[in-house]
């Protein structure tokens, strides 16, 4: 099976740009296609896009639903008036990899925004107190499902490539990435074991699946999308359990 046409049409011509300017305009070009001018408003369902208010240095999340705010009830407006492009964008900019986006919200402020990854790379916890806190669910109703991308070895790349990588703050981001993937599922099975969860992100240690953030060799993502669909064959039992 090939990998899916949205990967093999954009994920190349985005992550195969040499600098941050360029990977950052391939992005915001692809979002501006995918959703075009929706709001948050046009959303059916709850829904939280996780990015990092970059100057605040805390989380920022864009959400659909007013039952969703915690404690801004009243000034809440969804997505804070961004548009979706503009919220996916701000979550997928991985700096240094990409430019830091700066959006303006409902307030008229201008934000300088940063990958969700920064301070939840596995946001499954924020989705948990969400529907306790503000949705007011009860734990028992819960069903988690978290979907991960897995842990692979670090490819190997050629002169000018292998200089690039060895920067200190390219690697530190991807293990600053790796931890705290790490440390959010560990966080959630200590404090909300109870709740039924189901967690898939396998972890690779053959050379052939190596990879990294920058990855866009179309055959090397064939081989990904072939493991993770073999990795979701093993859980198939797990989720539908789950969604019963």
């Amino acid at each position: 099976m090939k990998v899916p046409l949205f990967s093999k049409k954009y994920v190349p011509k985005i992550m195969r740009r040499w600098t941050a300017w360029g990977r950052s305009r391939a992005l915001r070009k692809l979002a501006m296609e995918v959703f075009k001018e929706s709001k948050f408003e046009e959303f059916r369902t709850g829904i939280g896009i996780v990015a990092t208010n970059w100057g605040l240095e805390k989380p920022l999340i864009f959400k659909s639903q007013r039952g969703q705010a915690h404690g801004q009830v009243g000034t809440f407006v969804p997505g804070m008036d961004c548009t979706v492009a503009d919220a996916v964008r701000a979550s997928c900019s991985a700096y240094p990899f990409f430019k830091r986006p700066k959006l303006k919200t409902s307030r008229g402020e201008h934000v300088d925004m940063g990958d969700g990854g920064y301070c939840a790379n596995n946001p499954t916890l924020y989705a948990i107190t969400d529907a306790l806190t503000s949705l007011g669910a009860r734990r028992t109703d819960l069903r988690v499902l978290s979907l991960g991308v897995g842990t692979y070895p670090e490819p190997k790349r050629w002169l000018v490539a292998r200089m690039v990588r060895r920067l200190k703050t390219v690697r530190l981001l991807q293990k600053t990435l790796s931890v705290n993937t790490g440390s959010m599922e560990q966080l959630r099975k200590v404090l909300f074991e109870d709740i039924h969860s189901v967690r898939i992100s396998e972890g690779f240690s053959s050379p052939e699946m190596a990879t990294d953030l920058m990855e866009h060799n179309l055959k090397k993502l064939d081989i990904l999308y072939q493991r993770g669909r073999e990795s979701f064959g093993q859980h198939e039992r797990e989720v539908r359990a789950l969604l019963l």
